[in-house]
């Protein structure tokens, strides 16, 4: 996308925040990995207990490669996590692996938000991808009905980042229930794991905020190029 004033203002303050808050996961996340839980627990061994106690017996567990790629698929039931947490014993890694393991409980619950997000994920995908370009040359060549159709599918791409806030909040909310309900980390050692998911959730705010300041660009262009 060509640069405006208004991406200027509006986009490139959420991106420098968007950056802040990833650097931030990190930075946290690297400090309570290294602290280790007193009862040697792996994220694992967590993830199959809570899952075992919260009667969800179809859920696996398996590892996946990379950092910080921890996800629940809910299509094949699998939970997945990263090196660092799979095989990990730090608050940090029982605090993520409790995290996903609270979406496989919001799964088999039916829980709203998360129902939403899945089905909105094909078309927020292309949205996502294609709106903003679609919009694009809409503008270039002066096309009010594509620069609408990229606007609308940029707008589900949006939905689906704020919808993604709630499910996010609530995953890290029943994580440190499930944690604290089962004895399975001190109150200072969950202390250190809602650290980590604290500054985890600010990525996906910083996120949001992204997608709703270039939708509003997107408005604000299209806005313009009719009063011209």
């Amino acid at each position: 996308m060509y640069v405006d004033i208004y991406y200027i203002v509006l986009v490139v303050p959420m991106i420098i925040l968007s950056i802040i808050c990833q650097a931030n996961i990190s930075s946290t996340f690297n400090k309570y990995n290294k602290v280790s839980n007193a009862r040697g627990l792996t994220g694992a061994e967590v993830a199959r207990n809570l899952l075992k106690r919260s009667g969800i017996l179809d859920v696996t567990v398996e590892h996946v490669r990379g950092r910080l790629t921890d996800h629940y698929d809910p299509r094949t039931r699998v939970l997945r996590l990263s090196d660092s947490v799979f095989t990990g014993s730090s608050v940090a890694a029982l605090g993520v692996a409790a995290h996903e393991t609270g979406h496989a409980v919001q799964h088999s619950e039916s829980y709203g938000p998360i129902a939403l997000r899945s089905t909105l994920v094909p078309v927020a995908n292309i949205g996502s991808m294609a709106g903003p370009y679609v919009a694009l040359v809409g503008f270039i060549f002066n096309s009010g009905i594509m620069v609408t159709i990229g606007i609308l599918l940029f707008s589900v791409a949006v939905l689906f980042y704020l919808v993604t806030l709630p499910v996010e909040f609530n995953a890290s909310k029943r994580a440190l229930e499930m944690l604290e309900r089962d004895n399975i980390l001190s109150d200072r050692e969950i202390a250190g794991s809602k650290k980590v998911l604290q500054a985890a959730a600010l990525t996906y705010v910083a996120s949001a905020l992204v997608a709703v300041m270039s939708l509003a660009r997107l408005v604000l262009l299209s806005r313009g190029r009719r009063r011209d």
